[in-house]
């Protein structure tokens, strides 16, 4: 990404002479009706939006069919935005409409307002470090059998799909945690909940940008699909709940001391003034299980494709990892935490391929932003890349160079203000909850396939570079990953 673009110094002027309306910005040339969107591809949307933002300024605005939108890129602004929720800023009701219509039930993610507090509290409680840490043997043995299926396709020479038993991880994980459930996709070949809610998250973000919501009037067989996705998965976190209710019934202890998040969340609503119903618990269980998905899964994916390109890093790690943390099946939460350089290159991914660029938000009341006035019920999407990859705050800025997240990291360490300046997982009140978790998954799975395998190859299915798609999530075209069992 290139430095500031000099349309921003025209700032300081625009705001002497008063706040700007958004009509008043600059941005790329629209048509009727359809406004900019035939200048977007849906899988770049990002990229599309990354460039603007070098042509046009940190903030421009950008019309979508019938919706003008502001976009801005700066990280300060962004970082107003989101910490102004929420009661300044709110989640989209276009992505909340989309939602519902499709047969989802909004959970904290989606919700807003007096729901979202007390969705929130629950949820943070039972995301909390002391949880997080409390089912790290959980976390083990389903590390464990993500090193036996990598270790069957390494024995047998097999092509592993990198992303499709990422995503099994990362759902076994989220289940465990969140639901208090052995779902154990893992050492099955029972892809049907990885594969339904990758198929949802696919759907909402291709509805969310469709001019025309064709689905409305004729039922395609991708519109089929879906629905039995949603049908599929609202069964699955059904029985969840009825299995979370049987455990509480017979054994009081765990009505004391919810040992999960939807077994907290069931006594809450039980014991509650019914602000917290059936509909609330399982939009959470479903919010818990899409947002732990692919999220994690595709930072993995990303990790392990930019450290095999880069052979230095991929050294430093391993050396790092066999020497604090040999065997991954007594690996500990102390031996897991000591990995520094592991963590750095998190970080690092991260940074670099963040799999929530675009965070979307819609003002609650009248407001001005940077100079700008912004109107309630105006969309705001907020850049999180930009600034990641400008010189001004990171050297080299499009190397992967994890040392710069060390103390002593040599030229290319970061200050304090560089390291405000990436936000992965957003900023404010609603930063995400499940951190603590996704960084503890992503730390147990990194260290596990160094400790015990070679990374012989990762590569696109076909050829090339990893190719960047924005689908709901930022993720790597298709990865194909070949390893070699240490002896």
């Amino acid at each position: 990404m290139a430095s500031k673009c000099p349309h921003a110094d025209a700032e300081p002027e625009a705001a002497a002479i008063g706040p700007r309306h958004i009509a008043d910005l600059p941005g790329p040339r629209t048509l009727p009706l359809v406004g900019s969107r035939l200048q977007v591809t849906r899988g770049r949307l990002h990229q599309t939006l990354e460039a603007w933002a070098i042509e046009f300024g940190p903030v421009f605005r950008v019309k979508l069919g019938s919706r003008t939108l502001l976009v801005v890129a700066d990280h300060e602004t962004v970082k107003t935005v989101l910490l102004d929720r929420p009661h300044g800023f709110r989640r989209s009701r276009h992505m909340e409409s989309i939602g519902l219509e499709m047969g989802l039930t909004p959970g904290v993610f989606a919700s807003n307002g007096e729901v979202w507090r007390q969705q929130r509290r629950m949820v943070m409680a039972g995301l909390n470090p002391a949880h997080v840490r409390a089912i790290f043997p959980s976390l083990l043995a389903i590390t464990q059998r993500l090193r036996g299926r990598w270790l069957r396709a390494a024995n047998t020479t097999t092509s592993i799909e990198l992303q499709s038993d990422l995503m099994r991880f990362a759902v076994d994980a989220i289940a465990s945690l969140a639901l208090g459930t052995d779902i154990n996709t893992l050492e099955t070949d029972d892809e049907l909940l990885p594969q339904h809610l990758e198929r949802i998250s696919h759907a909402m973000f291709k509805r969310m940008l469709s001019l025309i919501p064709l689905w409305r009037y004729l039922r395609l067989p991708s519109d089929r699909r879906l629905e039995r996705s949603v049908a599929a998965t609202n069964s699955a976190i059904r029985q969840f709940i009825v299995a979370a209710r049987q455990r509480l019934a017979s054994d009081v202890a765990r009505r004391i001391q919810p040992p999960n998040l939807l077994e907290a969340m069931i006594v809450t609503a039980e014991e509650g003034d019914g602000t917290i119903t059936d509909r609330e618990i399982a939009g959470n269980a479903l919010t818990m299980m899409m947002a732990g998905e692919d999220t994690t899964a595709n930072t993995l994916a990303w990790m392990i494709c930019l450290m095999r390109r880069h052979p230095d890093a991929l050294h430093r790690a391993q050396a790092e990892v066999r020497a604090r943390a040999a065997d991954s099946a007594r690996f500990t939460p102390e031996q897991i935490a000591s990995l520094d350089f592991l963590e750095a290159c998190a970080q690092e991914t991260m940074r670099l391929k963040p799999v929530a660029p675009i965070q979307v938000a819609e003002s609650v009341r009248d407001s001005v932003i940077a100079g700008i006035r912004v109107p309630a019920g105006t969309t705001v999407l907020c850049l999180m890349r930009g600034e990641s990859l400008s010189p001004r705050h990171f050297m080299n800025p499009e190397a992967f160079a994890p040392e710069r997240w060390l103390r002593g990291g040599g030229p290319t360490q970061i200050s304090s203000a560089a390291r405000r300046v990436s936000m992965p997982f957003g900023a404010g009140p609603r930063i995400c909850p499940g951190r603590n978790l996704a960084l503890l998954e992503i730390k147990l799975a990194m260290a596990m396939l160094l400790a015990h395998f070679e990374i012989a190859d990762v590569t696109p299915r076909g050829a090339g570079a990893a190719m960047e798609r924005m689908s709901f999530t930022l993720m790597p075209v298709r990865l194909r990953m070949r390893l070699r069992a240490r002896t």
